[in-house]
């Protein structure tokens, strides 16, 4: 792809700095968007010694990028895929999934280690921090920000070898999530099946049943996931809820049948006075409509909001149907935060 600059103090008939007194020669536009190779640099006349300022990192050899960009994750894909250029090749594991925005735990967040998986015969890349893979037949991708990706519901599954079920059900959610899902459940099992027998499979089957649509954050897969061990039913993820005055809303975990919302207020419904205030005309106009909500933040302890939950759904009707399992699973839930870090 060809690019163009604008050099003010650059003579290109001679190849010479106009002000040769300037202690650093400005980068083009498009040098400081992304990562460029050492070839494209000397083309335009970049001398060794400008190319080795300290404004300037080495991600991979042969590879420059600005200092500012080291730690932004897509600037350092880009610099790996300028490096393996034509390689049949694709990010995949954490390194997908980060790039596909499902939500993972900071231990995997804060790695820096990039994983690239190869096929077709190539070799994975000997370059430091990077961790390679290879697989025989070529996997589903897809192009995201201009990097060739594993396909979101394979890279999910990636995902199983290291992360527990909540966690994997959770980044899960997101991929069949609002307002832009990333697979279709089909895909998903699809998925799955491509996955086979590789290590962390069975809690990749265990979470599959627990996948749910519409889902927006991982806080609300988490406290829905404690509704369920707790013995209440299944909340509906953001359910549509149509009010008596023709317009429409929707609820974080909706118990439709009892008309019982449950609500997670996380921080941009403190901080944000326009959400605050669009929260209590709504919240307010679903009260109107007889809905009872029950909202909750980060601070909030479970056994609390399991208690409120129960006294309003039992107040619209619901009967518990209590089971040993059950109780012991709820007693292990009550003792936690609703939004605590796991």
């Amino acid at each position: 792809m060809s690019r163009t600059h604008d050099f003010p103090d650059f003579n290109p008939d001679t190849g010479l700095d106009t002000q040769p007194m300037s202690p650093r020669r400005p980068l083009p536009l498009d040098f400081t968007l992304a990562p460029f190779t050492l070839d494209e640099a000397r083309a335009l006349g970049f001398t060794e010694k400008r190319l080795r300022a300290s404004d300037l990192v080495i991600p991979v050899r042969g590879v420059r990028l600005l200092r500012e960009e080291a730690k932004s994750l897509t600037s350092r894909c880009r610099a790996l895929a300028l490096h393996l250029g034509a390689s049949p090749a694709a990010f995949s594991h954490a390194t997908a999934a980060m790039l596909w925005e499902l939500p993972l735990p900071r231990r995997l967040q804060e790695m820096r280690s990039l994983h690239v998986t190869v096929w077709g015969g190539a070799y994975p890349p000997r370059v430091a921090d990077v961790v390679g893979h290879r697989t025989s037949d070529p996997p589903r991708t897809a192009r995201r920000n201009g990097l060739q990706l594993i396909a979101a519901p394979d890279a999910w599954c990636q995902l199983s070898a290291g992360l527990g079920e909540v966690e994997l059900i959770q980044a899960g959610d997101r991929l069949l999530g609002r307002p832009h899902p990333l697979a279709t459940i089909e895909e998903i099992d699809e998925a799955i099946e491509r996955y086979g027998k590789r290590r962390g499979c069975r809690v990749l089957r265990d979470a599959r049943p627990h996948l749910r649509a519409c889902s927006e954050s991982p806080k609300e897969t988490e406290l829905r996931l404690e509704m369920i061990a707790a013995a209440f039913p299944d909340a509906e993820p953001n359910g549509v809820i149509m009010l008596r005055s023709g317009r429409k809303t929707h609820g974080d975990l909706v118990y439709r049948q009892w008309k019982v919302l449950l609500e997670y207020d996380g921080e941009h419904h403190r901080e944000s006075g326009s959400q605050w205030s669009k929260d209590v005309d709504r919240l307010n106009e679903l009260a109107a409509n007889g809905w009872l909500v029950i909202r909750v933040n980060k601070h909030s302890r479970f056994d609390d909001v399991a208690r409120q939950v129960s006294e309003a759904l039992e107040l619209r009707g619901w009967v518990r149907a209590e089971s040993p399992g059950r109780a012991a699973t709820a007693s292990d839930a009550a003792s936690t935060r609703v939004g605590a870090a796991r």
